[in-house]
């Protein structure tokens, strides 16, 4: 009778031992189950990246140029860059540091090359999103008395090479001047001097630097023997070299200009507007591969830790009532 009163103590440890284990284990797959919503919560966090990815680069690619407007109104009447106007409104003419007079002089003959930087509105800038660059246009004997033509050279970005970047208002057109839109968008060689039979040549344009990759050429406005028409759209109106290149003087057509059009081509700061909206692309990709790290490790170690110390008390209490239930 003895032997059977303490096997029946030794059978309820036992069986004690045996519940509690499978408790253990029952908790542990339930824990690692109920692990995998703090990695399913992830998409919140996913959502609010896409939102800034998605508004963070607005501004920065809201006017889509790589380089913003120069905007410079053109000298007025009593300004010490205003040079003249002609008294039957045909024309109107600004101070140019780069404007030089023949001598001896030798005629009529004058004219105006130019360069014109445009972004990818359309709409003037000095190159500030190409620094290094430079542009290059050979110009032949008639001009090598000039100190600033053979060859006509541009550097950019203009403010930082020249005291007066634009001189010029070449395109456009307003109310209330005979020639342009009322702002300078052009870097210009003037002469003065020239027989009125002299044929003038320029070179097709060159561009050089760590940055010219970025400037297109776009092609050349001349028009010549006459006043300068402002009245047309500088990409729709640039013509290939072929068609440009210059101009023979003659009596009573003893003016010619010519512009060669340029513009940005689109990889300057635009482009690094995207590589921005890219990290944040790259951002929101890190959260949704590794949802659980980049979540917050701290948060699933806690879930899972509370979870193996109730185990542990648990285990604990069956241990000591086990031990409560053999006989003395």
């Amino acid at each position: 009778m003895t032997q059977s009163h303490g096997g029946q103590p030794l059978f309820t440890a036992l069986f004690l031992v045996v519940l509690g284990t499978a408790f253990l284990v029952g908790m542990v797959a339930v824990g690692a189950v109920a692990g995998s919503p703090a990695g399913d919560s992830m998409p919140t966090a996913v959502t609010a990246g896409e939102d800034r990815s998605e508004f963070a680069p607005t501004a920065t690619l809201q006017s889509g140029v790589s380089e913003e407007e120069f905007v410079e109104p053109v000298p007025e009447e009593g300004d010490p860059y205003f040079e003249a106007e002609a008294d039957d409104g045909s024309w109107i003419s600004y101070v140019n540091p780069r404007d030089a007079y023949r001598s001896p002089y030798l005629g009529e003959g004058s004219g105006k090359l130019c360069v014109t930087l445009l972004n990818e509105n359309g709409d003037p800038v000095v190159g500030e999103s190409v620094p290094g660059t430079t542009v290059t246009v050979e110009t032949g004997e008639e001009l090598e008395w000039h100190s600033d033509a053979d060859p006509f050279v541009v550097e950019y970005p203009l403010p930082e090479n020249y005291d007066r970047p634009l001189d010029a208002d070449q395109f456009g057109t307003t109310d209330d001047l005979p020639q342009g839109d009322g702002y300078l968008d052009s870097h210009c060689l003037e002469w003065h001097g020239l027989p009125e039979d002299e044929t003038v040549n320029y070179g097709e344009v060159e561009v050089e630097g760590e940055n010219a990759d970025d400037v297109e050429v776009v092609g050349y406005v001349q028009q010549a023997h006459d006043s300068w028409d402002s009245d047309v759209d500088p990409i729709e109106a640039a013509e290939p070299y072929e068609e440009a290149g210059g101009w023979t003087y003659y009596e009573g057509g003893s003016h010619g200009q010519a512009v060669v059009v340029l513009q940005l081509d689109g990889d300057g700061d635009a482009t690094g507007g995207e590589t921005d909206d890219s990290d944040g692309s790259d951002d929101s990709s890190s959260d949704d591969n590794g949802g659980t790290d980049s979540s917050n490790p701290d948060d699933t170690g806690a879930d899972e830790t509370p979870g193996f110390g109730a185990v542990a008390v648990l285990v604990a209490l069956l241990s000591v009532l086990a031990l409560r239930s053999r006989p003395e």
